[in-house]
């Protein structure tokens, strides 16, 4: 008999990995064999246990998904990853992607869904919606770097997106467990990296692309 195919949950919210457990535990051929709840607990535990796959949420307490993506490909980049995340994907499958992950589904897909990305993903495939393949998403595409926003780092970017969103400098802190200090700076860095002079046109252009984004999802 074929020993099933093993996933690790890397989720923040208890209600959502026991989701997440029930789901693969009625999927013939998968099987959660560990959890964490945020990236310091997942980088030690898959290395215990060594998955064939890690499905993974974005928004995690201290060091984001993105990050944890990245350090895990650093020492097991056979690991398959797949995102699931309330991120919007029009904005961060790419980044994903490039991350290292091999799929991203969104968390109000059909649970149907999310099993049939982990086995595309442990097949060797890339998932992503039909929305965005049909947007054809290429990360070799020279012509994505024309957009300023896409300069911003990972953080600055989740900063940039709040700030659309109409979020304080406090909300933001609060929601990526930052001091408001850092979130200043984040500010600060984005100002001069697309060109901006002033606060007010700093939320205007963060909520126009905000906007821009949810209109193209």
């Amino acid at each position: 008999m074929t020993e099933p195919r093993r996933v690790f949950l890397v989720e923040d919210h208890p209600v959502m990995r026991e989701g997440y457990a029930a789901l693969f535990a009625r999927s013939p051929g998968l099987a959660v064999c560990g959890e964490a709840a945020d990236a310091t607990e997942a980088l030690v535990r898959i290395r215990e246990v060594e998955p064939d796959l890690a499905l993974i949420d974005l928004a995690l307490p201290g060091t984001s998904g993105l990050e944890l993506i990245r350090q895990l490909r650093a020492f097991q980049p056979d690991l398959r990853v797949l995102v699931v995340s309330a991120h919007s994907e029009t904005l961060y499958a790419e980044r994903a992607l490039r991350a290292g992950a091999q799929g991203y589904v969104m968390k109000d897909e059909a649970p149907a869904t999310i099993v049939d990305a982990a086995r595309a993903v442990l097949d060797g495939d890339r998932y992503l919606s039909p929305a965005m393949r049909s947007r054809g998403v290429a990360l070799d595409d020279a012509n994505n770097e024309d957009d300023p926003v896409r300069q911003l780092s990972n953080r600055e970017l989740e900063v940039f997106r709040h700030l659309g969103r109409g979020r304080s400098t406090r909300e933001i802190a609060d929601a990526l467990y930052l001091s408001p200090k850092t979130v200043e700076t984040y500010r600060a860095n984005i100002k001069s990296k697309l060109g901006i002079r002033t606060a007010p046109e700093l939320i205007q252009r963060a909520t126009l692309w905000v906007e821009s984004l949810e209109g193209a999802a």
